[in-house]
């Protein structure tokens, strides 16, 4: 099985690493400038009973964010 390679793809309670976040859209802007940044690690905590938002852990933060926005946080390959 592969590995997700989008935040939006990972699985309630498994990690990824980010490997990249585009620049240039005001929302991953705020995101970025609350610690999602390419190598940072970041937990999947939960998804709404209708699959969005979605709850991720970082830096010990819990923030929201819906699925379209994780769609552009790429993820790193991890062994």
């Amino acid at each position: 099985m592969l590995a997700p390679t989008k935040l939006s793809e990972l699985p309630p309670g498994q990690s990824g690493v980010i490997s990249h976040m585009p620049s240039g859209r005001a929302a991953l802007t705020r995101l970025r400038e609350m610690g999602l940044v390419p190598g940072t690690k970041v937990t999947l905590i939960r998804r709404a009973p209708l699959g969005e938002p979605i709850e991720i852990c970082v830096h010990g933060s819990r923030l929201a964010m819906r699925n379209h926005e994780a769609a552009f946080i790429e993820l790193a390959a991890t062994p």
